[in-house]
């Protein structure tokens, strides 16, 4: 019989500039991830750290309170569109979908591609074709507290026009948004991953950010790592940040200190506000790390319970 190990699940809500946020919002946003963590947890127990990434993903979806699923933002015509990766460590297997708009439920439509195709990534109308051929529930559409944002915002950007896109990082952490993560590591030792996110508030239509892509926003190989970023994408894209913060573990450097070598080349190169990381290494550990103001995230065994860390 095979070594056990002690699992452990982490997830976060997104990082990112502070904004304008109520006690009561706060508040829901944490229980959120609470709600998030338990539902990973409860799937840890006895089952694979695939299954508790996907579960932890979708209960944050599901609650309409982050960039993700049902409360994600809106493109610059006023549409939904969504990214999200999933990856197993133990077979190097990834799905994804993006600007996919038919369904709420990124993160399984995801990992329908990693499983019930021979591709990795899927976009726009035919990721929208899996999503019905599957019965995968349709998105209601952007939320009240969405729309209010999305209006405030586009007399903005009609002032702009299309130069808010061109080299602008300051008003790319003004619409960014809270995009959805989990890391996992179960008991055989496995390692798994997953990011779900609505994308930049405003985006042009059809942007792709760091979520779906293997290697940039998520990554996961057992013996090495797993990895979960949030953030302003493009950055996460340009730096390959996932692998290569698997690159630095798998040279031998501690997981902490990977993270942080990471993070520091983000500030330096593209400035504050642009990273939050969570990950878990081949051993259990767990590390995060974040430029950001405001770093909603938390993690959970089955031995200590439930652990939020303050949001920054």
């Amino acid at each position: 019989m095979g070594v056990k190990h002690k699992p452990i699940i982490a997830v976060h809500g997104g990082a990112g500039r502070a904004r304008r946020m109520s006690d009561e919002e706060r508040k829901e946003i944490e229980n959120a991830l609470m709600d998030a963590l338990k539902s990973g947890l409860d799937v840890l127990r006895s089952g694979t750290a695939l299954d508790a990434v996907e579960e932890a993903v979708k209960t944050m979806e599901a609650s309409g309170l982050f960039n993700a699923g049902k409360g994600a933002v809106v493109n610059l015509k006023g549409e939904i569109e969504l990214d999200a990766g999933i990856m197993w460590g133990k077979t190097l297997s990834a799905g994804a979908v993006a600007a996919q708009k038919y369904t709420w439920n990124a993160i399984s439509l995801a990992r329908i591609v990693m499983e019930k195709t021979d591709h990795v990534l899927i976009v726009g109308e035919g990721a929208d074709f899996l999503a019905k051929k599957f019965n995968l529930e349709p998105h209601p559409g952007p939320t009240r507290r969405v729309l209010e944002r999305y209006n405030e915002y586009k007399t903005q950007v009609n002032e702009k026009r299309f130069e808010l896109w061109k080299n602008n990082y300051e008003v790319k952490d003004l619409y960014a948004g809270d995009t959805v993560g989990a890391v996992a590591f179960d008991s055989e030792g496995n390692l798994a991953a997953a990011t779900s996110t609505g994308g930049l508030f405003l985006k042009l239509p059809g942007r792709v950010g760091d979520s779906p892509i293997p290697g940039a926003g998520v990554y996961a190989e057992n013996g090495v790592v797993a990895v979960s970023a949030t953030g302003v994408g493009e950055v996460m894209m340009k730096l390959s940040l996932a692998s290569r913060i698997a690159s630095l573990v798998r040279s031998g450097l501690a997981l902490e200190k990977s993270l942080d070598e990471v993070v520091s080349l983000a500030s330096k190169l593209f400035g504050a506000n642009t990273v939050g990381i969570i990950a878990i290494d081949a051993q259990g550990n767990y590390a995060e790390n974040t430029n950001a103001e405001v770093f909603f995230r938390g993690w959970a065994s089955p031995s200590e319970g439930l652990l939020r860390s303050p949001s920054k």
